[in-house]
């Protein structure tokens, strides 16, 4: 008996199987097609018909452009974690805030700190994975897989942290506000942290301690106990407080996640701090995340975005997407495709202002 016909007689399908399956075999895959592809933007748009974690990529880029063009204007919260400034994708990061692409950001500190030392001059250079580490230890070289740093550097900037600190009223402060008035001690067009103190976007680090920076604010924590004076502190409750009233003041949110970790974690429970304010906002209405992370290990940073669905924490008709793709790869095709349909251009701006750990005002400038 030919195949076909031990199918048909084994497992013969009824009408409405057979409707069924039109419906699902309704549309192709398209190959990507060079021929019809100009820029980043074209080859994301044709990853939409493509499959895997093209697919996926293509998927994320359109939920990104449906949080950038909402005429309810959402808040987009980006969440930044993982080697970003080592893998080359500091500008990128600074072009989604200079371009109004993002409205607040929560980050790791490593990142934060790594954007202070690029604008003070360190730098990322070319290295080797297979690299003898203790050879690059006899020579204070720290690696980050590919990629070397100045351990001798980051000392040096370390500290430069711990004297700034030193200039500060000792008080409590929010991550958010002593991190703005770090941004004011450098100058540089290229720095994450120059473009959103220029664009009034607030940074949150509710890790910030898990940094260079926290090294830093040690040795400054070290030499006011040991000088008898007092030192400032940095207040993680306040960050809660504040980021929770961003979430609670906007008209709707969305969050935009690189890698997972704290920030993913932390802009999620933003959302279920709102109760503490008597106002739940529905979850966001938008998510996307890029990750390399995976859902079978119970995790946060891998965990699906309807699985937040459960928490509330992303609302039950949201729009949202994951890509498994590495950031250095994924973030660059997200954000080229988005800039490069100029979907910021007709997206208005947010306007934060503070007195102390209160948001006294959040207005959208037409």
């Amino acid at each position: 008996m030919a195949y076909k016909d031990f199918i048909k007689s084994v497992y013969p399908l009824g009408k409405k199987e057979r409707v069924q399956k039109k419906k699902l075999l309704r549309t192709k895959i398209a190959p990507v097609d060079f021929g019809k592809i100009n820029d980043v933007a074209d080859l994301v748009e044709a990853f939409q018909s493509t499959s895997i974690q093209a697919r996926n990529i293509g998927l994320c880029a359109k939920v990104y452009e449906r949080m950038l063009t909402d005429s309810q204007r959402p808040t987009i919260l980006l969440g930044l974690a993982g080697p970003l400034i080592a893998a080359g994708l500091r500008k990128v990061i600074r072009d989604m805030i200079h371009y109004n692409m993002v409205d607040a950001i929560v980050s790791t500190g490593a990142i934060l700190y790594q954007d202070y030392y690029a604008a003070k001059g360190g730098g990322h250079f070319y290295g080797n994975p297979n690299a003898d580490d203790k050879v690059l230890r006899e020579m204070y070289i720290n690696r980050i897989y590919d990629t070397y740093v100045d351990e001798e550097s980051f000392a040096e900037h370390d500290s430069l942290i711990g004297e700034f600190a030193n200039t500060l009223e000792p008080r409590k402060y929010s991550s958010r506000e002593f991190i703005s008035k770090l941004s004011e001690t450098i100058d540089d067009d290229e720095s994450i942290l120059v473009a959103a103190r220029k664009k009034g976007i607030p940074i949150f680090c509710p890790a910030l301690n898990d940094s260079s920076i926290g090294i830093g604010l040690t040795e400054h924590y070290y030499l006011a106990r040991k000088e008898g004076r007092p030192s400032i502190t940095i207040d993680s409750i306040l960050d809660n407080y504040e980021i929770t009233q961003v979430v609670v003041e906007s008209k709707g949110t969305s969050a935009f996640y690189v890698a997972g970790g704290v920030p993913k974690n932390y802009i999620n429970d933003s959302i279920i701090m709102s109760y503490v304010f008597g106002d739940y906002t529905g979850g966001h209405k938008y998510a996307l995340q890029l990750t390399t992370d995976v859902p079978h290990w119970g995790g946060l940073s891998g965990s699906t975005l309807s699985e937040a669905q459960s928490w509330g924490k992303i609302n039950k008709e949201a729009n949202f997407a994951m890509a498994f793709v590495e950031p250095s790869v994924s973030l660059p095709l997200v954000f080229g495709y988005a800039f490069q349909k100029q979907l910021y251009k007709k997206r208005s701006r947010l306007s934060f202002k503070w007195q102390g750990e209160k948001l006294k005002e959040l207005k959208v400038l037409k």
